[in-house]
């Protein structure tokens, strides 16, 4: 089959593949209708988490239909047009019974790097590296799927697959920046970073009942996107000061909940991104926090802040001290889509939640690179690749 390859820093190809088979009873073959790019990729293409090897195929948000069933599958038949969540999970641990999917304890395959890094390993992810299992990843013809009744899910014939597509990962990360973070009826919300998962926060947060929401950014075709298929409110923070135009929002107090969904490569207009920038190119951080540190600052005393950007492993200036006065609720997690894609599909079908407008570059698999290239670049107005094998 054909797959899009990971080759080294900033080298992709298309290429020849073995096709994935059936290695477990659990297991399902997907066939591939729709892939696209997500920011998190981005960390991968540019070697900000070195867990790749060359030859990896990458993606993880797709959907597709089932060609190959498992004896132990119960739930899927062969010709299911299905969803399948970015992170793999197997249903019956600890972690899962709580409703913590990508916590899994079984879905990685490969935990001593993770928990190395970070204690405990998370559960894996399809096409992020051999930190989160090695799984080959989306952006190829067909897809292996462990644990299928668990991790894929019959879309509705009233959902496009256009639509669906983004019920595999950013619609969830999204729902689960705005629910854990705690966004509740009159609430005023922050969301930092204008992409997919950004705008699916800020939607969320509309449907939790919250009073105003307004999105951060600094590319204006993002900021329109918001505006015209989110409905509401926007801060460019290229032209404008962010933490006092938050204060004149919220009448002084700051946003009840300030949702980061930017990650470890964030950007700013000031001179602590010119250091975050420097130090994480000498390899002397990992990561660069800016807009974490914002959203820290900038959210009222007392409430919450939610992590959703990816983050490898270290981060310098950390406002620690800010969090503990202000006695803020700081929480983040990887997505756990297992726990809300069937609730967040029945929203698509009901036009509760739109997402074709993000697909702003539809192309085939083959241009797989020229797609990674527009993405990165934030060229022609892209907000995300969307690839037909």
């Amino acid at each position: 089959m054909r797959a899009l390859l990971w080759e080294g820093v900033n080298e992709l190809a298309v290429r020849d593949v073995p096709d994935p088979v059936l290695r477990n009873d659990g297991d399902i073959v997907v066939k591939v209708r729709r892939t696209v790019t997500c920011g998190s990729d981005l960390h991968l293409v540019g070697g900000y988490i070195p867990f790749m090897r060359a030859g990896d195929v990458l993606g993880h948000e797709f959907v597709g239909e089932v060609v190959e069933v498992g004896s132990g599958v119960r739930n899927h038949s062969v010709g299911d047009r299905v969803v399948v969540s970015s992170f793999i999970a197997c249903g019956r641990c600890w972690f899962c019974r709580k409703g913590l999917f990508s916590a899994c304890d079984n879905g990685n395959t490969n935990p001593a790097i993770t928990e190395t890094l970070w204690g405990f390993s998370p559960g894996g992810c399809f096409g992020y590296s051999h930190a989160l299992g090695g799984n080959g990843g989306s952006h190829a013809e067909y897809v292996r799927v462990p644990y299928g009744d668990v991790g894929a899910f019959r879309i509705p014939d009233g959902v496009s697959d256009e639509r669906a597509l983004f019920a595999s990962d950013s619609v969830p990360t999204g729902w689960m920046g705005a629910e854990l973070g705690g966004v509740t009826p009159g609430d005023v919300v922050a969301v930092w970073g204008a992409g997919a998962v950004g705008q699916m926060a800020a939607r969320s947060a509309m449907l939790l009942g919250a009073e105003k929401v307004v999105v951060i950014d600094r590319l204006a075709p993002r900021l329109q996107q918001v505006v015209c298929f989110i409905g509401c409110d926007v801060i460019d923070y290229s032209s404008t000061d962010v933490h006092e135009a938050l204060l004149e929002y919220t009448g002084g107090r700051g946003p009840d909940v300030c949702i980061e969904a930017v990650g470890m490569e964030a950007h700013s207009s000031g001179p602590g991104h010119l250091y975050d920038q420097v130090k994480q190119q000498l390899r002397l951080q990992t990561d660069r926090p800016t807009a974490v540190r914002q959203a820290i600052y900038s959210c009222r005393k007392g409430g919450s802040v939610f992590v959703l950007g990816v983050f490898a492993a270290l981060v310098d200036k950390f406002p620690l001290g800010a969090v503990m006065n202000k006695g803020l609720t700081l929480r983040s997690s990887q997505m756990h889509g297992q726990r809300w894609i069937p609730m967040l599909l029945e929203r698509m079908e009901r036009d509760e939640i739109v997402t074709e407008h993000l697909a702003t570059h539809v192309m085939s698999l083959e241009d797989g690179p020229r797609g990674y290239q527009l993405f990165k670049d934030k060229a022609d107005g892209c907000v995300r690749s969307v690839l037909v094998p």
